[in-house]
């Protein structure tokens, strides 16, 4: 890995997000030339700033959605971390346009400018949302998808690679359900859940970046990689939580409620990472599955199943494996 980035100028869009930030943290360790951190967010970035204490940290001011903005960031970069998007399904069904400037035309704006400089690789960080997408969110982050992978066809003589990582929820991120659940823990419940049935796909940051950069290792251009991901209901997670911290509180657990709000604008009961049209071009590896461009069928004989949902295979964890979990993300 060190290989990989050693000596090398990496810019990472949405650098001060959940993933942006620890893909920073993780890279300043293999003795980059310089990691550029590009967001939108002023504050965030000088916060980002003020942790790391690195000189070969660049804080960028600016948009993916200002291709001139864009130019002047990618300019002598050799590997592009793109993971600034608007993530959060309601807030994307009800403000669309804006999800299509930021996921749509700003991921096009990234491929545009990292194959006009002829960057070494370019990896798009994607979502399970976008698979069968039947929200705003899950839809742009298809196009974005595919607009980085049909890149490969489209840049002709240019050396750039492109590829996608695509993974599910991100435990402890930024807006995700586990800082929520702990928040109406810490103030007795009670604790809202959308549905009994939900299930997601779940992954700590640490393991979630290692393997964004264990796929620009590998990346040659056309993969999506597929992490391998648990599974759990979301009604088990808020048991859980209210199990292991409701005592930390001052509460008891018996006395913490669990209420069902309804389904949220866009959301889905599961989780798809791969459908069974994307098996047929896939291969398995110990941690993930490599989807390979249309047309180049790969032998897929470790593939147990043809499709990974996340309320399927055996793969949804219990309650006790759901604790270990929390204790490895949660202070």
């Amino acid at each position: 890995m060190a290989d990989v980035f050693r000596d090398k100028n990496i810019l990472v869009t949405g650098g001060v997000g959940s993933i942006g930030s620890e893909i920073i943290r993780k890279v300043l360790k293999y003795n980059p030339k310089a990691v550029r951190a590009l967001d939108n967010n002023e504050t965030g970035l000088f916060e980002l700033e003020q942790e790391l204490q690195s000189e070969k940290l660049r804080p960028l001011v600016g948009d993916v959605r200002d291709k001139e903005r864009l130019r002047r960031a990618i300019e002598g970069a050799d590997i592009v971390f793109h993971a600034a998007a608007l993530k959060h399904v309601p807030l994307c069904e009800y403000n669309p346009f804006e999800a299509v400037k930021t996921n749509v035309h700003g991921t096009q704006n990234v491929i545009e400018v990292a194959m006009e400089e002829e960057i070494e690789k370019l990896i798009t960080i994607s979502t399970d949302k976008a698979v069968n997408p039947i929200n705003v969110m899950g839809a742009t982050k298809l196009l974005a998808e595919r607009l980085t992978i049909s890149a490969n066809y489209y840049k002709g003589a240019k050396k750039t690679a492109f590829s996608c990582v695509r993974f599910g929820n991100v435990l402890d991120s930024r807006g995700s359900v586990v800082p929520l659940f702990k928040e109406q823990i810490g103030k007795g419940g009670p604790v809202t859940i959308t549905d009994t049935d939900m299930s997601r796909f779940v992954m700590s940051i640490p393991k979630a970046v290692a393997l964004v950069l264990k796929a620009a290792e590998m990346a040659q251009g056309g993969e999506i990689f597929i992490f391998k991901m648990p599974a759990l209901r979301v009604s088990d997670l808020a048991e859980a939580m209210i199990e292991e911290l409701a005592s930390q509180y001052g509460y008891d657990p018996k006395a913490i409620k669990v209420e069902i709000s309804g389904k949220r604008a866009g959301e889905k009961i599961y989780e798809e990472l791969l459908t069974e049209d994307e098996a047929i071009n896939s291969r398995e590896t110990e941690d993930m599955f490599i989807i390979s461009q249309a047309g180049e069928r790969q032998e897929n004989k470790k593939i147990a199943a043809k499709e990974y949902r996340s309320d399927k295979g055996g793969i949804l964890m219990g309650k006790e494996e759901i604790k270990e979990m929390l204790r490895e993300v949660l202070p």
